[in-house]
């Protein structure tokens, strides 16, 4: 019932994650105006907002002008009710599913704009972590367990502190946005134990060191190129949180 419900929960904020992934790169308002057809400016009805379903239903296109919708749209309603179905499997009857419900959401949008725009906005971010650090809060307050709470405020400080310092060190090397996304990740990280937090950076830099390598062997992109690496901290991050555990303890041999 649990993954049911966050299932459905997660194709809504899903459709909401589309708003914000358009608007908040350009610095729009994600409540006013109601959604518009770029094309047309007709103001999208409730009946042609239903996560993808309406999508389906016009067959990807606007019902006034015939414009066509980006698959992005279903596709990202659909990732992140497989998100949310994931965490909710993974987190079945614990307080912190939401926090981390908010982590999911936050790494699908970031590395949706960070791929198109070579970017991780602050006003992203940020509120994220404005969610999650609160939620997590109660979940202690409810566990009663706060050495979780302080773990998981360290592990912000020690994942957002190793890529500040890459950052100062070599020039270049880490963008400002991937230093501040860290703060939420490793919050969320560090709650599970500081060893997810090496784990999480650890797996995001080997997703991201194989793709680069990738790009640079088949020439689709070059040395000087700009990289998003956001998506893959995200990516590492997830990895963590899921399969965290069996990983590390095949590591130490636990």
């Amino acid at each position: 019932m649990v993954v049911a419900i966050c299932a459905v929960l997660g194709l809504a904020v899903g459709s909401f994650l589309n708003v914000v992934i358009h608007r908040v790169p350009r610095r729009e308002s994600v409540v006013r105006p109601r959604s518009r057809c770029p094309g047309c400016e007709t103001e999208i009805a409730s009946r042609d907002n239903i996560p993808v379903l309406s999508w389906l239903v016009l067959r990807g296109r606007c019902r006034s002008c015939g414009m066509p919708i980006s698959a992005r749209y279903p596709a990202v309603e659909l990732a992140c009710a497989a998100l949310f179905a994931a965490m909710a499997l993974r987190f079945p009857a614990e307080w912190a599913l939401p926090a981390f419900l908010v982590l999911a959401a936050a790494c699908l949008a970031g590395s949706v704009i960070d791929i198109e725009h070579l970017l991780l906005p602050d006003r992203l971010v940020f509120p994220a972590l404005a969610l999650a650090v609160p939620l997590l809060a109660a979940a202690a307050a409810i566990d009663g367990d706060w050495d979780r709470f302080v773990r998981a405020l360290l592990g912000a400080v020690l994942a957002s502190g190793a890529l500040l310092l890459l950052a100062l060190v070599k020039a270049g090397a880490m963008g400002g946005g991937d230093v501040k996304l860290a703060l939420l990740l490793g919050l969320c990280l560090g709650w599970l134990g500081l060893g997810h937090v090496g784990l999480g950076l650890f797996l995001g830099f080997l997703l991201g060191s194989v793709v680069g390598i990738a790009l640079l062997v088949t020439k689709a992109r070059a040395l000087k190129d700009h990289f998003a690496f956001g998506p893959f901290l995200a990516a590492g991050t997830l990895l963590a949180v899921w399969w965290g555990v069996p990983i590390l303890d095949w590591y130490t041999g636990g």
